[in-house]
């Protein structure tokens, strides 16, 4: 099993990411990666873009170095309605867009309001995948969650560079891939990095999924043509609100 698309990343435009758009694509042709997403931290973080800047990522071409570029955010929960920090006029222009708790945007809370967060914001027809959601200060009902990932279609997020920054999170991500696996949710993979050194670095991950015997099939990163058809359906969706 080998990963061709990475669905989390960082340029210099999220404020604590340290390349561009050009480096990220040229490592990624290098390592083999297909297909990534752009996915700078949403407006309510601290150092992040203003809105204009996902609304200027139309300029982008769609492919450089022969690598396909996603056009995305990862867009912040800044309450526990599961509001997030993007308005629907912005998230209407991009491809891809990951909803991620983090504590500088918001308090965590007890397990009850965290669930309710992320499953609300899974109802959000414009938001595709819940971030690094292994995340030990947000801690919540995995079974919900999964849940509610399956019946809206969307994705949860195995995260690699949680490993190496999140304390404690590996039983949690453990235990969202075999619910995952339990559920018939697919996931998505990502490198969360923040230089483009890190993009395509998968090791953690394909340790995890190996140990829980991850089906392929739910595992949305080894094809670009799972993503092709997955943004047909995405586009299904938003038209048809």
């Amino acid at each position: 099993m080998r990963f061709v698309v990475d669905t989390h990343t960082h340029t210099i435009a999220s404020g604590h990411a340290y390349s561009t758009v050009q480096e990220m694509a040229k490592e990624a042709a290098a390592k083999g990666i297909e297909m990534f997403a752009i996915t700078d931290h949403g407006p309510a973080m601290k150092g992040a873009p203003y809105l204009y800047h996902f609304g200027n990522l139309r300029i982008i071409p769609d492919i450089l170095f022969d690598v396909r570029i996603i056009k995305g955010v990862e867009a912040n929960i800044i309450d526990y309605s599961g509001n997030i920090d993007m308005p629907e006029g912005y998230l209407k222009r991009l491809d891809f867009v990951i909803a991620s708790f983090h504590d500088i945007c918001i308090e965590p809370s007890s397990i009850e309001d965290n669930t309710q967060a992320m499953i609300n914001v899974l109802k959000n027809p414009y938001v595709d995948a819940i971030g690094h959601p292994g995340n030990t200060m947000f801690q919540v009902d995995i079974e919900r969650v999964v849940k509610a990932a399956y019946d809206n279609g969307k994705f949860i997020e195995i995260n690699n560079s949680s490993f190496l920054v999140r304390a404690g999170c590996e039983e949690n991500c453990r235990d969202f891939a075999i619910e995952c696996k339990k559920q018939g949710v697919r996931i998505v993979c990502g490198s969360d990095a923040h230089i483009s050194f890190d993009v395509g670095r998968f090791d953690r991950i394909y340790k995890l999924l190996d140990e829980v015997l991850m089906p392929e099939e739910l595992i949305m990163n080894t094809s670009t043509d799972k993503f092709h058809e997955y943004f047909k359906q995405r586009r299904k969706r938003i038209n048809t609100r």
